[in-house]
């Protein structure tokens, strides 16, 4: 439905995009995730025909969005973060009058408003003007609009972005609905919007994809060690000594750490750990509720912590901005 065919595009110095590659298939929901600047709103401008590659091509049911720009676009339907709507049309003008661009005829006109109306839960606002809408409501009317020609692909950049949580809710429902006969690509920040709603996917960094499969598949290859969370109680002074010596002569350990900063619900009293594995070793709860007791150590916490979506993200976006820093300091060095 979808295909991404070695996408390059440089804005002066700035190389956006650089060699992208992917397919998308009929009935998939498909996150697009990356930080600020990483290439995804560059990606969708050219997928979408709004910006031309310097290099590659993209493809719409096979059709080229530069040689066949008009075909491929009757084909898409398509939601900028900010929806472009009319405050002062009533939501019915507004989608009669955007039908009308779509070359729609007057009785598809109305069969068309009447049934995205429905299908995005407009029904009861269909005659207030947009501008007394709520943001949610907005973001419906939107929707809508890219639904009013029955596009075979969809694509959404940043759908529940501001909304509360019962019209994201909302929202999640209705994309699920749409991809039973639709292709949908949904570029987003939101990484636990994306775990609920997307079969797949697509992680892209530094303008070069970086990891492409389903929220599952990624976290399982990225769980090349385990982490584990033990808060004990300290009694004197050198019982975090004691305990870090316990820890270390664990079997499968690879890392030691107390009293992370970052770990807020440290308390007097007690102290934290977090003990890291080596990659491939079993499951160590045992073992460490074990070894604590036969030391006489009271453990008030002890749990493994899971890789995440988000983990996975971080670690591939962090990578890539040590890669930076080593490549701008070889440069400087060169210099």
């Amino acid at each position: 439905m979808i295909a991404v065919e070695q996408v390059y595009k440089s804005f002066g110095k700035v190389r956006a995009v650089r060699g992208v590659s992917f397919a998308l298939e009929p009935g998939q929901i498909v996150g697009l995730l990356g930080p600020n600047g990483a290439g995804k709103t560059t990606t969708i401008r050219m997928i979408t025909g709004y910006t031309a590659p310097d290099k590659g091509r993209c493809t719409i049911q096979g059709l080229d969005v530069v040689d066949n720009p008009l075909a491929a676009r009757r084909r898409l339907g398509y939601l900028p973060e900010s929806a472009p709507l009319y405050d002062e049309m009533k939501v019915t003008e507004y989608l009669a009058f955007r039908a009308r661009l779509f070359g729609l005829d007057r009785s598809t006109r109305k069969k068309a408003v009447g049934h995205v109306l429905e299908r995005c839960w407009l029904t009861d606002v269909k005659r207030r003007r947009v501008s007394k809408l709520s943001k949610g409501y907005k973001q419906r009317v939107g929707l809508a609009s890219a639904l009013l020609h029955n596009p075979p692909v969809v694509i959404l950049d940043e759908p529940t972005n501001g909304l509360d949580p019962s019209q994201v809710k909302e929202t999640r429902s209705l994309i699920r609905e749409l991809a039973k006969n639709k292709t949908m690509l949904i570029s987003t920040h939101i990484l636990s919007e994306v775990e609920r709603m997307c079969d797949r996917v697509l992680i892209v960094a530094a303008g070069q994809l970086r990891a492409d499969g389903s929220p599952q598949d990624l976290v399982a290859q990225s769980r090349t060690s385990a982490t584990y969370v033990v808060q004990v109680r300290r009694h004197m002074p050198g019982d975090d000594e004691r305990a870090k010596k316990i820890w270390q002569n664990l079997p499968f350990i690879a890392d030691v750490q107390p009293d992370t900063p970052e770990r807020s619900s440290l308390v007097g009293g007690w102290s934290l750990w977090l003990l890291t594995t080596k990659p491939g070793a079993p499951d160590l709860r045992e073992a460490i509720a074990t070894a604590a007791s036969t030391a006489g150590i009271l453990v008030r916490e002890l749990r493994r912590e899971e890789m995440s979506l988000e983990k996975v993200f971080l670690r591939i976006v962090e990578g890539e901005d040590k890669q930076g820093e080593l490549a701008a300091a070889a440069v400087e060095s060169a210099a």
